[in-house]
């Protein structure tokens, strides 16, 4: 908990000061009062303040994995939720993720529920935690629900290690071959200019060649400029990526992007199927379920699109015919979840649904991840051959006329 400095007044008019700890002004204000002492003023701790300061960093995935599985045995033990939170906070090792878990204690403390506590504290816990958390809550299974978020969360952590192990040497040779041909640029190709002369006036340079020669100029003239503009435009990008409209119109352009459009809907869809079902299965009615699962899936077009679908159920048409035309789901999928209406078994059709296209998507991200390395080389094989050609090109023209 957090500790207030306080200015009050005794019933004998006499001010008195002093340090309280509580979860929030409002506990403060009413210790005060028991001891008949007129709040003045109330201030939080400077320690406090760099608690504060220590949550805008970010917490690691792994450490995150295990803070869910810990609240999940807590819970799951028969542990009060608010009890579970002051010990994960005593026993938190992150600084940032100790501060952000006593904030969300305090809240939960004053009534709110732990979705919209966790809500205010977007670095740390991404919009599919949040909506996750929230279905377990509405349908009494938050211990599923944050046991299903931690094994998510290792899987992304196991993915995510994968593809930078598998970027570790390409990105080596990227740097190192940058830093070559950057400084080829700017001193070694402006040595040779002066044998590109005769060619040049004849007309006859090869057109690699003049590009190059182009190109070396442009860095060695104007290459501090290039810097500041694409660091600006670096900077305006993510202030426009951080607005609610770059987010939606970034997540839209994923869904395009060749190769990775497949696995960003397909990813989507088998989080949007997993915790619908999950809800069907638990009891929470479909438009509840819908509104809820729509946010899980992590690219707002998906959940545009979703909800777009449960305003048709709710008019009383089935979930089958609106996600169909959508046209984000695959036909295979609308024809399971089809059958599924039919059959009564909607939310046992979901949930095999999310483990078939998770299943695929994992296929698909392993099969990416081993083509990065050699798609990674030939690029930076083609650049460096293509300095060399366009450098010996002129020489051996040269030759030959001699």
């Amino acid at each position: 908990m957090p500790d207030f400095t306080y200015i009050a007044r005794e019933l004998s008019g006499q001010q008195t000061t002093g340090v309280l700890t509580a979860g929030n002004e409002r506990e403060v204000v009413g210790q005060l009062a028991a001891r008949n002492l007129f709040p003045l003023e109330i201030r939080i701790t400077e320690t406090h303040k760099a608690q504060e300061a220590s949550k805008k960093g970010r917490v690691g995935g792994r450490v995150l994995a295990v803070f869910y599985t810990q609240l999940a045995d807590l819970l799951r033990a028969g542990v009060p939720l608010l009890r579970s939170l002051t010990i994960l906070e005593k026993q938190a090792q992150s600084a940032t993720l100790k501060a952000v878990v006593s904030e969300i204690r305090a809240d939960v403390a004053d009534g709110t529920r732990l979705a919209e506590a966790m809500r205010k504290h977007g670095q740390v816990f991404s919009d599919l935690v949040i909506s996750m958390i929230r279905a377990g809550e509405e349908g009494s299974f938050l211990e599923d629900s944050l046991t299903r978020i931690a094994d998510f969360t290792e899987q992304q952590e196991d993915m995510k290690g994968r593809v930078i192990g598998a970027m570790i040497y390409p990105a080596i040779l990227m740097v190192l071959g940058t830093t070559i041909v950057t400084a080829m640029m700017i001193w070694f190709v402006p040595k040779f200019e002066p044998t590109f002369g005769a060619l040049r006036e004849a007309n006859e340079l090869p057109w690699a060649t003049t590009a190059l020669v182009g190109f070396s100029d442009l860095i060695r003239y104007y290459g501090i400029y290039l810097l500041i503009v694409l660091i600006g435009a670096g900077y305006a990008l993510n202030r426009y990526l951080q607005s609610e409209a770059g987010r939606f119109n970034f997540d839209r352009y994923l869904l395009m992007v060749y190769g990775l459009g497949d696995v960003t809907r397909t990813l989507g869809i088998a989080r949007f199927c997993r915790v619908l079902g999950t809800l069907l299965h638990n009891g929470v009615p479909l438009l509840a379920s819908l509104r809820i699962a729509k946010d899980a899936s992590g690219n707002r077009v998906l959940s545009q699109a979703i909800g777009e679908a449960a305003e048709q159920v709710s008019s009383g048409k089935s979930l089958a015919r609106p996600l169909s035309d959508c046209q984000h789901f695959p036909t295979d999928v609308i024809e399971m979840i089809a059958v599924g209406e039919e059959a009564n078994n909607l939310e046992q059709v979901l949930i095999n649904v999310a483990d078939k296209m998770e299943r695929t998507t994992n296929r698909k991200l392993e099969l990416v991840v081993r083509l990065l390395e050699p798609a990674m080389l030939v690029v930076m094989a083609g650049v460096i051959l293509f300095v060399v050609v366009a450098l010996m090109l002129p020489i051996l023209k040269t030759s030959s006329i001699a």
